[in-house]
């Protein structure tokens, strides 16, 4: 085992061209070692808005926890993903037990940080938005809006999936639904996914989010939106038209 103490940097990368597909990517730096260049370039790191939420998957403690870092950019079950175990030992953090489902062995040793350093560097990611453009702060703001508002989606029958910005479309923002709820995937019942796109004026991003968040769950939100995920039975069984 290592004892030196290793230094890490949660950097958020934004593509500098905005094709279809770019995804925005957190990317560790331990001791200016760039882990996903060294041991997994077959795709992105994970997005910021999964991997540095409030006490996310980074939050050390002292149950093991397995959290994947990146993944191919033809999904995980084609060409792997890189994942790595992070733990609290006393006044330090350990990250170990590399795996890649697609790779025997995973050429990083394990690393030990000081608790305190890591705990900053985890909660100045987290909170370090300034890389956002002005779709992606009303998405963040919005969400969790609708996150608080744990009344608005059960009369319908829906569960919200996420509410997404992407670069190559700089003035919108979609949210997704599941009807009547994900769990419905896992347990091979009828399921659809709805998508509804909201477009964004580029006023004040909290003011914005709060009038989108009120208009949202003023009433059934099927109504605005187009079925865009499950299956043509599915939709026959529900009640909804196919796209």
């Amino acid at each position: 085992m290592n004892d030196e103490k290793s230094s890490l940097t949660l950097r958020v990368v934004v593509p500098g061209t905005p094709e279809p597909g770019a995804r925005v990517e957190v990317r560790p730096v331990v001791d200016g070692l760039d882990i996903l260049a060294e041991a997994f370039p077959e795709g992105p790191g994970l997005d910021p808005r999964f991997l540095l939420p409030p006490d996310g998957p980074l939050t050390a403690g002292a149950e093991p926890r397995e959290v994947r870092l990146a993944e191919a950019q033809c999904t995980e079950g084609c060409c792997g993903a890189l994942y790595v175990t992070v733990r609290s030992d006393g006044d330090d953090v350990i990250w170990s037990g590399w795996r890649n489902p697609d790779d025997d062995e995973v050429d990083l040793p394990e690393f030990r940080f000081d608790a305190r350093q890591y705990r900053a560097e985890v909660e100045r990611a987290a909170t370090d938005h300034s890389w956002e453009w002005p779709a992606r702060t009303v998405a963040r703001l919005l969400e969790r809006h609708l996150v608080a508002r744990t009344d608005w989606l059960p009369p319908w029958e829906c569960e919200l999936g996420a509410v997404s910005a992407w670069l190559w479309e700089p003035e919108r923002i979609n949210l997704f639904l599941f009807h009547p709820s994900s769990s419905a995937i896992r347990e091979d019942r009828p399921w659809l996914q709805f998508r509804m796109a909201l477009a964004v004026s580029g006023d004040d991003p909290a003011a914005e989010a709060e009038r989108l968040a009120e208009r949202l769950t003023a009433g059934d939100p099927r109504e605005s939106a187009e079925v865009c995920g499950g299956s043509i039975e599915f939709a026959r069984q529900l009640g909804y038209s196919w796209p």
